[in-house]
């Protein structure tokens, strides 16, 4: 029997799988609940307030020996809760052991150290005397029964460090073979030696095996001022390690990394045989990094021998696209496949027995095609599986694949069961070069997608994309009537060097032209009413929302920007205070462009109404840009509307602020149009 089982359970299961879903829910071979004639269109009001409200689960993890879930959910509009479920119980249900309100401090993520011990990612943002936006993490460690709560402190003591660290360690490695340890990874800040003898002197990111439960620490890789990233074998051993020289000249990150590694564990450090390999993970039973290389201008997956010989070998190429990642299963981050994204995220399988369980849930649940390994006990023979679709947000089933029955754990935004949800379409359409652009498009449940409102929405990063799936701000407008189309214009990523180019700020030219045809199509197919069709964006979207009006002043009619960069050379000067401040020069680069691409320094030319929000705690892009902004449109003799949310960061995580931003932006975009007839 492989690792993963045999084909023989994996039939049985399928059978299991539709049985279990038809007697759970009626929802056989998938379905979505309810029928055509159940689901619902919404008011604006009650769309800002479902589509504006944070989905439900934010993080499930399953315990090694496959008993209990720990299952983070919303609590209020921005806390959490831990809950813990005893699948052992007759009556499985949630019990809360650990809350967060939100004000300020939150919980992102949780996850199993032990079979009695979970450690939770918690941060909060605050404004400090430089005016920055800085964040502070932590780990804590609780109990499964709620008690014994501890934070895993960083290394500092007496007082007499140099300086503080905002940084709270991370987990490298959560299988180091006794139960409750984990690795991690944690800055040393020297101490001053004056009047001490014993000064801790060790500067920089280092390696400690962590006992949860009482937090005694043992030091596995020694701190070092220039280490950027280690990686692990999954069960215990420090095996690469990154290093950023820049950090050792002028505590500036250069973004060139350097890496090592051992042919064993505990061996001695030497180069990686390949500079241009980039490592992800490291499998101890193979003895090989997985990574990827930039091959004919995109990234490949690789395998890298570490014995030493130095053998490459190609694993996974794709003719259009980036490979963007590896897929992992289990405690131990063990590689089982590449992920990449055409129309849709996908998965080629490099393990056998997954390829042939991914088959069999594909057929179990085929209205549910984007599936996941969320978590697994340490066996592998329980799973925690996420599936949704472009109208499904998801749903969280677990798979015991000794039984062969699944059962769905809770959807992720139960508030959606009887809503109709739009469909999102991969289109393509032509730009002014005759380039073809990859796009989505969603329309109204039910609409024949003529002569809408339309609403132009590029995507975020600008290194980033979008991807099939629901997403809640297209769903909200789309429900509210509007057709939507993203376009993953060129200064995308997942296309590959050519298609990126220079990033969509040195680049921006030929980024905004594409979000602007975007518009023209919308109207030349007769989907958007030419009147009638506005931008909204998010972050490099609310950049390319602003200046998409400033480049063609009368295609958009009203134009909505949610913490958009405004001023390149004020967005570099934003980094000055922080080590990627160098990286960040080099991606903003300097020339015609700073000024030219800049619509803070272009505002007089914008003719449509503009509506912008922001959080004071964005640490992404300050919420001075958009305050600049807005001075710089009511110089202009154009007084923009700014709406600033006190306390919240870049991704105003909070359901009533979302809500709030999504009912505001309807109101103003159907004022603009209705001033403009």
């Amino acid at each position: 029997m492989s690792r993963g089982g045999s084909g023989k359970a994996l039939a049985v299961m399928v059978s299991v799988v539709i049985l279990a879903q038809g007697v759970a829910g009626g929802r056989a071979n998938g379905q979505a609940p309810g029928g055509a004639a159940e689901k619902a269109r919404l008011t604006v009001k009650d769309a800002a307030v479902m589509f504006g409200a944070r989905e439900n689960i934010l993080n499930a993890s399953l315990s090694p020996d496959g008993t209990k879930i720990a299952l983070l959910g919303t609590n209020g509009n921005k806390g959490a809760v831990l809950n813990i479920i005893d699948l052992a119980s007759s009556t499985p249900s949630p019990v809360p052991i650990l809350t967060s309100s939100g004000e300020p401090e939150r919980l992102a993520w949780c996850r199993w150290a032990g079979n009695t011990r979970i450690l939770c990612y918690a941060y909060a943002n605050s404004v400090i005397n430089t005016g920055d936006v800085l964040t502070v993490n932590r780990i804590l460690a609780i109990n499964v029964d709620g008690k014994n709560l501890q934070v895993l402190r960083t290394p500092e003591h007496n007082g007499l460090a140099l300086g503080y660290t905002n940084y709270g360690g991370s987990v490298l490695d959560w299988n180091t073979g006794v139960d409750g340890h984990v690795l991690m990874v944690r800055r040393y800040v020297p101490e001053q030696t004056t009047g001490s003898l014993t000064a801790q002197t060790k500067e920089g990111f280092g390696v400690d095996d962590i006992n949860s439960a009482n937090l005694h620490s043992a030091g596995i890789e020694r701190p070092r001022a220039s280490a950027v990233e280690y990686i692990s074998d999954g069960i215990g051993h420090v095996r690469i390690v990154g290093s950023d020289t820049g950090l050792n000249q002028d505590g500036y990150n250069n973004g060139r990394v350097v890496y090592q590694y051992r042919t064993k564990p505990g061996g001695e450090w030497q180069p990686l045989p390949n500079p241009k390999f980039d490592p992800y993970y490291v499998d101890p039973t193979l003895n090989v990094a997985y990574g990827l290389k930039s091959q004919d201008g995109r990234n490949v997956a690789y395998s890298l021998a570490l014995d030493g010989s130095g053998k490459e070998t190609m694993l996974f190429a794709h003719p259009t696209v980036d490979v963007d990642d590896f897929a992992t299963i289990g405690r131990n981050s063990r590689v089982i496949g590449v992920i990449y994204t055409t129309d849709r995220s996908n998965v080629e399988y490099f393990d056998p027995a997954m390829r042939r369980l991914a088959s069999a849930l594909a057929k179990a649940i085929p209205a549910l095609p984007l599936i996941r390994i969320v978590d697994s006990s340490q066996d592998e023979r329980k799973l925690l599986i996420s599936a949704s679709s472009d109208t499904d947000p998801g749903r969280l089933y677990l798979l015991n694949r000794d039984t062969s029955a699944m059962t769905e754990v809770t959807p992720t935004r139960p508030a959606m069961e009887h809503v109709a949800l739009a469909p999102m379409k991969p289109v393509s359409f032509p730009a002014r070069d005759g380039t073809m652009i990859p796009a989505y498009l969603t329309l109204p449940p039910g609409s024949d997608g003529k002569n809408l409102p339309g609403i132009v929405l590029p995507h975020g990063g600008p290194g980033a994309r979008d991807a099939w799936g629901f997403d809640w701000l297209p769903q909200f407008w789309a429900q509210i009537g509007y057709a939507v189309i993203q376009p993953n214009f060129r200064g995308s990523t997942g296309y590959g060097d050519a298609w990126f180019q220079n990033n969509g700020f040195r680049s921006w030219r030929a980024a905004i032209g594409d979000v602007t045809d975007a518009g023209h199509w919308l109207v030349k197919e007769g989907i958007a009413d030419p009147k009638k069709l506005a931008i909204f964006g998010w972050s490099y979207g609310g950049y390319a929302a602003l200046q998409s009006a400033v480049v063609e002043p009368d295609l958009f009619k009203a134009v909505v920007a949610v913490a958009p960069v405004t001023d390149l050379a004020q967005f570099k000067e934003d980094a000055a205070n922080f080590t990627h401040y160098r990286v960040m020069k080099d991606f903003i680069g300097s020339g015609p462009h700073i000024l030219e691409g800049s619509p803070a320094r272009q505002a007089g030319k914008i003719k449509a109404p503009v509506l912008m929000f922001s959080g004071t705690y964005d640490a992404n892009v300050s919420v001075g840009q958009a305050r600049l902004m807005a001075d710089r449109l009511r110089d202009a003799g154009h007084p923009g509307q700014l709406v600033i949310y006190d306390k919240l960061d870049h991704y105003l995580d909070d359901s009533a602020a979302r809500s709030d931003l999504l009912s505001k932006s309807a109101a103003f975009v159907e004022q603009a149009f209705a001033a403009g007839k």
